[in-house]
């Protein structure tokens, strides 16, 4: 196991950008003597995959499973950096925790990491520290945080003596596993602590996993020691960690009053109450309940709008979790309320003391009402009661053998094994109860339950991605409100599972119907959490896998089933349900373990043992293949190994057919830091510019001169080589929170790219002129989104046009070109009159292919047949390239077909002039493209057009492989 040393830290290290701070990185391993020469490219291939940044000044870059190779031992260097270093995705670091691993031995590092990432002034603690201990002190230092809301109030107990109730406030806190049972048996021996007004204090540091303070009244009057027992305090000590109680404690005995000072009886409060109490809320402290509207709940700018208009009352105001889930806050303090993380739909009550306080909460309460200074809707409170079904769903006809099917592909990578299918369990309960307490008593040992055994998955999962997942696992299992509607139904005569499950799948349907795709797909998340503490109250177990490698086939893994594989076994995934950004995919990736989703239900019908092939870059999968076929797959996938090494040393070299014709490869962007890494890899430019990644990563509109500086990024870095930039496509589906749009019910048909652009023209002239400015003669092309015909791009003309006029630049059609993006069905049967006008078309294959098929990408149960090789699709991209051509105007492709290995020769047979992909598969594609000629990309055109679907597309293209 690894442990951090004071000799593993450097202090006081400087770099210019996050590229030399990653070659900082590798030179300390490399002279340690823990890594080769190839592990300098794995930690630069892992950020372009995604940013290492963990938060809190901290990034772990590591290598990818590819670079493993070069690891010749295990080890962990920490760097800090001072005056700290800007990473790519905006972010500050101070320390880097760089990591050499040739398995996961490194994981007991970043399980310490992520007890550090919410501690206050960490970063700063940091940059200042001055030893190489105090850097290792804070780095593995957990956090703790006391326990002091609802679940641990035990309201009305009928206990017949103070130790009763003593003895219940400690079993609460060991059924919420806070405390051991030594917590319990100490307790029994204690004399307790009067504090005065019936309010009795037990206490001890034995046994305490975490700190916390349970209360419990009693339900008749009682006496101990001829004094009143109203209540009983149980606390779980531990340090300094205790303070907060302590101070509830304190501020409980302060306001134990009413309004006219009379003492009240503990007995006679409310959970609410003693919450509020607990807080430091008097009896003459004004307050209220609001409820948090916004679609992403109190981010920077609607906590910007309510810390400047509680600011504006002049008051000292508090706010705070209306479960008591945590201490009040300043809602003065913009950090203090961002800190909270309320999310939509959670109640949080506001309180002030002072004359005008009422009033000043009540505006403050109805600016919560209008969203804080953005649209919002309603919170539907109503919950339907969809029932789990008891009975085993038909089971669909299973994939023909030796027959080639296409999923939708989530991870990359090629795999050949016998199957595993793990199907969902069964979980047979009644639907009603009697007993309520007994219920509630059930359920609430299953929560805790569940939180201990995701606590245990967190401790020994593989990655850091994985960690982080399970951790908001575990805060969906504390989220009160999921508890609160599963005892709402449990009151209204559910048992303890019929209610839970109501309560988990009532918010996996509001989930879902969210219009951002990878938070409608975090529905998957909470169905995965709700079927863990549902298994725990049936008593049921999942099936132990082989003890050989195998692929896992199931209906749709949660991401805690990922953390729980094994990834020296589990050579492949296949779900029958779930797109490609949900998180099994996003996990599956990150272990790099190949994986397909979206199946269908007749996988789950394979038998187990069954081989399979299957190939994580196209989506298509074979159950026992022939002998031939496994052959060709085989051999395909060691050559595909051969490739990429061969690939990668010829990645500067131009992308030139066998016969002679020039093909352009570029990259696609999100983010203008990533350019120099994309040039780094043979990018001849950049293909596809994603603007709108840029506009969301701002709090608010950024000017002219703002946008001019991440601009001028891409265009240094691609030093001459061109860019194109597509203009802000945002809408219904990807909101910028300062430019609110209403909900739509069906965003992808309405208010977004240039249509919405044009509501605003100054946001569009703004971006041109940003674009041109920075340009400076080097070659550009702006693209618009979403154009449906000429009479849109005319509208955006025109303003292009006013800008360069206004600018004195020639628009040439050479350095400087207005395009359009094809992902309308319109706009390629229209081509003809758009070649005319644009300067050059690219195709953007994802949308045009979900529009053209009418099947959302990310759906579910149909993501796999999206699929851009349909030859309607193949068809529109044909009529598109035959029209610009006919004008003298290029084409290029910018969607995920642009890379498909079996679609690359099908392009260029069409008459692509431009293959824009993510830069990683930049190489590949220049390679593929340097084994063809014109002739055979053309034979293989006409074959896929002449085909009547997509997997006879496939088929067929694999036949002639």
């Amino acid at each position: 196991m690894l442990t951090l040393r004071a000799d593993d830290i450097r202090l006081a290290c400087r770099a210019g950008s996050w590229q030399q701070a990653l070659d900082a990185a590798f030179d300390t391993l490399s002279s340690a003597g823990l890594v080769e020469q190839g592990y300098r490219q794995g930690l630069l291939d892992r950020e372009s995959q995604s940013s290492t940044w963990l938060g809190n000044g901290i990034a772990i870059p590591h290598g990818t499973p590819a670079s493993r190779d070069a690891v010749k031992q295990t080890g962990v260097r920490v760097l800090q950096f001072p005056e700290g270093v800007e990473w790519h995705d905006g972010n500050r670091v101070y320390v880097l925790v760089t990591i050499a691993a040739q398995s996961d031995e490194h994981l007991d590092i970043l399980r310490s990491l992520t007890h550090v990432l919410d501690q206050q002034g960490v970063a700063e603690r940091l940059a200042q520290a001055d030893t190489a201990e105090a850097v290792a002190e804070l780095l593995s230092k957990p956090v703790v945080r006391p326990r002091l809301d609802r679940e641990t109030l035990c309201l009305g107990y009928p206990g017949e003596d103070l130790l009763e109730l003593g003895v219940a406030g400690a079993q609460r806190l060991r059924r919420l596993g806070l405390v051991e049972a030594d917590f319990v048996a100490g307790l029994v021996t204690q004399q307790p602590t009067p504090l005065g007004r019936g309010l009795w204090l037990y206490s001890s540091d034995r046994g305490v996993v975490t700190p916390a303070l349970s209360l419990v009244t009693s339900s008749s009057s009682l006496q101990h020691q001829q004094q009143p027992v109203d209540a009983v305090l149980c606390l779980a000590s531990q340090g300094q960690a205790s303070r907060p109680l302590m101070d509830a404690i304190l501020a409980l005995l302060d306001e134990s009053r009413g309004v006219d000072q009379t003492p009240i009886s503990l007995r006679e409060l409310d959970a609410d109450t003693l919450l509020a109490r607990l807080a430091g809320e008097s009896a003459d402290t004004a307050s209220c309940r609001v409820r948090v509207l916004n679609a992403h709940g109190l981010h920077a700018r609607p906590a910007k709008v309510l810390v400047q208009k509680a600011r504006e009352s002049g008051l000292t105001i508090q706010l705070r979790p209306a479960d008591g889930g945590g201490q009040p806050v300043s809602a003065t303090s913009l950090t203090k309320v961002i800190g909270l993380g309320a999310r939509r739909g959670q109640q949080l009550v506001l309180s002030a003391r002072g004359e005008g306080a009422e009033q000043a909460l009540e505006r403050l309460a109805a600016a919560f009402e209008e969203g804080l200074g953005e649209e919002v809707e309603a919170f539907e409170e109503s919950r339907r009661s969809p029932q789990i079904n008891d009975e085993a769903a038909e089971v669909a006809e299973a994939p023909a053998v030796d027959t080639p099917f296409t999923a939708a592909a989530a991870s990359p990578g090629f795999a050949v094994a016998p199957i595993f299918v793990l199907r969902t369990p069964s979980f047979d309960y009644p639907q009603t109860a009697a007993d309520a307490a007994e219920q509630h008593r059930r359920l609430a040992a299953a929560i805790a339950e569940g939180r201990v055994q995701l606590r245990a998955l967190i401790e020994s999962t593989a990655g850091g991605e994985v960690a982080a997942i399970l951790s908001m696992h575990e805060e969906m299992l504390s989220d009160p409100e999921l508890e609160q509607a599963a005892v709402e139904g449990i009151h209204e005569g559910l048992s303890a599972e019929a209610a839970w499950w109501r309560a988990i799948d009532t918010a996996a349907c509001a989930q879902e119907q969210l219009a951002d795709r990878l938070l409608a797909e975090r529905a998957a998340d909470l169905r995965d959490v709700g079927r863990r503490v549902l298994g725990v109250l049936c008593d049921v177990t999942l099936p132990t896998p082989p003890s050989s490698p195998y692929i896992l086939v199931t209906d749709d893994i949660g991401p805690s089933d990922v953390a729980r594989l094994d990834t020296g076994l589990v050579r492949g995934i296949m779900t029958a349900r779930g797109g490609a950004t949900a998180h099994s995919a996003i996990l599956a990736r990150a272990l790099g373990i190949p994986a397909v989703v979206g199946a269908g239900d007749g996988v789950l019908a394979l038998a187990n043992g069954a081989e399979l092939l299957l190939d994580g870059e196209s989506g298509r999968v074979v159950v026992e293949a022939s002998a031939e076929r496994r052959d060709r797959f085989v051999a395909r996938m060691e050559s595909h190994e051969r490739e990429a090494a061969l690939a990668w040393e010829s990645r500067f070299e131009p992308a030139m057919t066998a016969d002679g014709t020039r093909i352009e490869v570029v990259a696609n962007l999100g983010n203008t830091a990533h350019a120099r890494d994309a040039v780094s890899r043979g990018a001849e430019g950049i293909g596809l510019l994603r603007t709108e990644f840029l506009f969301m990563a701002q709090a608010e509109m950024p000017d002219v001169e703002a946008q001019q500086a991440l601009y001028r990024e891409a265009l240094d870095a691609l030093d001459g080589r061109p860019l194109v930039a597509r203009t802000l496509d945002v809408g219904g589906d990807k909101p910028l929170s300062y430019w609110p749009v209403p909900r739509e019910d069906n965003p992808f048909l309405g208010l977004r790219g240039i249509r919405l652009a044009l509501t605003r023209p100054q946001v569009l002239r703004d971006q041109f002129c940003a674009l041109i400015k920075v340009a400076e003669g080097r070659p550009l092309r702006i693209m618009l989104p979403m154009v449906k015909d000429v009479a849109e791009f005319r509208a955006a003309r025109q303003i292009f046009d006013e800008v360069i006029e206004e600018l004195a630049v020639t628009a040439d059609g050479e350095a400087l070109q207005l395009g359009v993006m094809i992902e309308i069905p319109s706009s390629a049967l229209l081509a003809p009159t758009l070649a005319a006008e644009v300067d050059f078309f690219s195709v953007g294959t994802n949308d045009l292919t979900q529009y053209t098929l009418a099947i959302d990408r990310g759906h579910p149960q149909l993501s796999a047949q999206s699929d851009g090789l349909h030859p309607a699709v193949l068809r529109l991209i044909e009529m598109t390239v035959q029209a610009a051509h006919a004008y003298g105007k290029w084409v290029g492709v910018c969607g995920e077909l642009a890379s498909d290995r079996q679609a690359v020769p099908v392009l260029l047979g069409l008459g692509v002039d431009e293959l824009s992909v993510s830069a990683r598969q930049v190489p590949m594609v220049k390679t593929r493209l340097r084994g063809l000629t014109m002739d055979e990309a053309r034979r293989q055109a006409q074959l896929a057009l002449a085909q009547p679907t997509a997997e006879a597309v496939r088929s067929a293209l694999e036949d002639q492989a």
